[in-house]
């Protein structure tokens, strides 16, 4: 892996299976095999591309294109079916809302299993606590349980904990869709810092103006393949003659 890139994305590709009508029981299994159809569906076919560190780098497409699952495996969620992926460092990711919290916990407790899940120890998550909370701005909340929070407040809290891990890479899906005017500005702000201290940033997202705001870059991915790479005023006028033309 080169010295100048943190992540290195080669040839990679992945396939689903879908099921028509999946039977999860032994007698479904048993009794209904005809049901248990599936077509195998391609969802990327060949991508490749590199991130400089402390590059910002938007994946755009329409959806279904596949930049989501691209995200995932760069989080070692899932593994593609060829190609490799290299990362230097640690990776925080914020890609579903509430992944890894428990709603019978309270935010508190949360905040040291999720960070947990990040790779830090006890004493780190303890010298974090303050500003974790401070940030979510949920004083008065955090010893509830999760479930009586709403997306929103589930959104401050998963932000707070994934830009106090100190990582290297900073993988984002949608997440800052959610949530009130003043708290986007606020964790766009926190961005530009993290950024601004060499922290490496991709970041999934519709909104073409949040990508240009903090983006270096955007690779566009259409139909399983990165279709046009390059600066996102660049990349855009071109996807959105596309979009207006499909």
């Amino acid at each position: 892996m080169s010295k100048k890139y943190v992540i290195e994305v080669s040839h990679i590709s992945k396939h689903f299976r879908v099921f028509k009508d999946k039977g999860y029981t032994l007698k479904d299994i048993v009794l209904f095999k005809a049901r248990r159809t599936y077509e195998e569906r391609q969802v990327i076919k060949d991508i490749s591309f590199k991130v400089r560190k402390g590059e910002a780098v938007g994946l755009i497409g329409k959806n279904g294109c596949g930049k989501s699952t691209t995200l995932k495996l760069l989080t070692r969620i899932m593994y593609p079916d060829s190609g490799i992926i290299n990362i230097k460092g640690r990776v925080s990711s914020l890609l579903e809302l509430g992944a890894g919290f428990h709603p019978d916990m309270s935010g508190r407790h949360n905040i040291y299993i999720n960070a947990a899940i990040f790779g830090l120890t006890r004493k780190e998550i303890d010298l974090r606590l303050d500003s974790i909370i401070k940030f979510s701005e949920l004083e008065e909340f955090i010893d509830n349980p999760v479930r009586t929070y709403s997306s929103g407040m589930y959104m401050r809290l998963a932000f707070a904990v994934a830009i106090n891990v100190d990582a290297d890479v900073l993988l984002i899906d949608e997440i800052l869709a959610v949530g009130d005017m003043s708290f986007q500005a606020k964790c766009f702000n926190r961005l530009k810092e993290i950024k601004a201290k060499g922290v490496t940033i991709v970041i999934v997202s519709h909104s073409l103006s949040q990508i240009e705001e903090i983006c270096d870059r955007s690779i566009w991915i259409k139909d399983g393949i990165v279709e046009m790479e390059g600066t996102p005023e660049k990349v855009h006028e071109e996807y959105k003659k596309y979009m207006m033309n499909n």
